[in-house]
């Protein structure tokens, strides 16, 4: 079964920076496509990032372009999120969610995953 489960989050000013961990375990990991999601409250969960299994590419929402780079290092089973220039609207739980062999038109569709992690809190506030 596959399991997945985030760290790193915290509350940090306007302008900072986090890095998000998303630990897989439960399947093979390279072959799977990961991507991360965010509800703010009172909004509907959001595509943030993605990033394709077997050595594909990474996909941003405009949202995040330039100022979150995903990237996976397939040794550890794991998918990092390193978020620069923080901004208040990008306070959110965070979740990361996998999924085998996605095609990349799905990649920004939650209901495509089937599994998720517990989510983890980003709170940017001075």
């Amino acid at each position: 079964q596959v399991q997945l489960v985030e760290s790193g989050g915290g509350l940090v000013p306007p302008g900072g920076s986090l890095r998000l961990s998303c630990k897989f375990s439960g399947g093979a990991f390279r072959t799977y496509s990961v991507g991360w999601f965010r509800r703010a409250p009172g909004s509907e969960r959001e595509f943030v990032a993605a990033i394709k299994g077997n050595g594909g590419g990474t996909y941003y929402a405009n949202s995040v372009k330039g100022r979150f780079t995903m990237s996976r290092v397939n040794t550890e089973n794991t998918v990092y999120l390193q978020m620069n220039s923080l901004k208040a609207e990008d306070t959110a739980v965070y979740y990361c969610a996998a999924d085998h062999q996605l095609i990349t038109s799905s990649l920004g569709l939650h209901s495509q995953y089937d599994y998720w992690g517990q989510g983890t809190q980003v709170t940017v506030s001075s």
